[in-house]
């Protein structure tokens, strides 16, 4: 494997962490946050959704920007804008004001969300594209896997608002990747005017794409499946079974190493079988999971071991799922590269929020909510599959 290969998967791998980072670090907090604020589980549950409105929508403004200045500059100012508002976080002295700098917050790293997806698709296509967003996806790897345990640890003695400043910490090491390991990747002569109108124009170019719309909402419904996890596992983990904080950190990392794991092999089998035959198998497999895990759920099995066990499988099928149908979504639009992974990420971003949302005010406690919420959600994956890919509009790589 060439070593610049590896050189741009650690680098974008690492930058697409700030995001994440963020979200999973702060998980075990969110119990001791909504007792110090004297606030109910779901208020605290806002903190998620107005981070995941920014940073779903905000990408809309960075995917076109990074088309017509370049790939570096809306990095810069979308991490200088999330270094400030980490900060501000951590000196939150009200539930609402956290509520708002999480918000400002998901504005800065909705620049690391879509541009990263942008670059790979500057430089690769195809077999080799997906190859490299899977090596980005483990090296993402670490936040789900490493984060919560770390934000645990850290909140112990020092309290929450510690894992704010770890995150601003975080930032500014991604602030010295971009100066001085990342080469700019669109030249000058390949940008695209700086016109509202052009960007309104690729807009309506993605929009009118079954193939584009088909495969960023199949990734989707695994971003509103993952999402629904997120919003109440850690009240699930510890209040509902018992876990403590720690405890919850180490479980969470081993669902997230389902999904982690598999993504390598998603180029591989992708060469061998074809990107679509991929999606195909891995959408039925997980409906075909989730839909076991709510029968069992439905006829009385509430087994802590038995949860993780067939959220570590889901989760291993969007493995395969969601950087192949990234890259098919992309693979025919080089052009407006950015404003398509711009668009893509923001309408998986919204899945994801209207998914928090709904779980959040339908949780009663137990297991049900995410296990139904998870099943909906791989339906919904199968038959999108089927409408998009009946009579393809244009040919799909593999």
């Amino acid at each position: 494997m060439k070593s610049d290969f590896v050189k741009m998967a650690l680098i974008l791998g690492l930058l697409s962490c700030v995001g994440p980072f963020a979200i999973d670090m702060y998980l075990p907090a969110m119990p001791a946050m909504a007792e110090d604020f004297g606030v109910s589980a779901t208020k605290s549950q806002y903190t998620l959704v107005s981070f995941f409105i920014a940073f779903g929508v905000c990408q809309l403004f960075y995917g076109p920007a990074a088309d017509m200045f370049g790939r570096k500059p809306p990095l810069y100012f979308g991490l200088a804008i999330f270094l400030l508002a980490s900060l501000g976080c951590a000196l939150s002295p009200t539930i609402e004001w956290l509520i708002t700098m999480r918000f400002v917050q998901g504005v800065g790293a909705a620049s690391v969300m879509s541009i990263p997806r942008a670059i790979i698709r500057d430089r690769y296509t195809g077999t080799d594209a997906t190859r490299l967003m899977a090596l980005v996806m483990l090296v993402i790897s670490i936040s789900p896997m490493l984060a919560p345990l770390v934000g645990s640890l850290l909140m112990n003695p020092f309290g929450w608002p510690i894992v704010f400043y770890a995150v601003a910490a975080a930032t500014v090491v991604s602030l010295l990747l971009i100066r001085f390991a990342l080469s700019e990747t669109l030249p000058v002569a390949e940008r695209v005017p700086v016109k509202i109108s052009a960007m309104f124009a690729a807009f309506k170019v993605l929009f009118r794409d079954p193939i584009f719309m088909g495969m960023t909402l199949i990734g989707g419904m695994g971003t509103a499946s993952f999402f629904s996890f997120l919003a109440i596992a850690a009240f699930l983990y510890t209040e509902y079974y018992g876990l403590t904080p720690t405890q919850f950190s180490l479980a969470f990392a081993l669902n997230a190493l389902g999904f982690f794991t598999s993504s390598q092999f998603a180029a591989s089998l992708g060469e061998r079988f074809g990107g679509v035959a991929v999606v195909k198998w891995a959408v039925n497999g997980f409906a075909l999971t989730a839909l076991v895990h709510l029968l069992l759920n439905i006829s009385g099995v509430d087994n802590f071991v038995v949860l993780v066990t067939l959220l570590l499988l889901s989760n291993a099928f969007l493995g395969l799922i969601v950087p192949t149908t990234m890259v098919l979504s992309l693979d025919e639009h080089g052009p407006i590269a950015g404003t398509a992974a711009a668009l893509g990420g923001t309408l998986q971003m919204v899945l994801g929020a209207i998914a928090i949302v709904i779980v959040s005010a339908v949780f009663d406690g137990s297991p049900f909510t995410l296990v139904s919420s998870i099943a909906v959600c791989g339906m919904s994956s199968v038959i999108l599959f089927f409408l998009t890919l009946r009579r393809p509009a244009h040919p799909v790589n593999g």
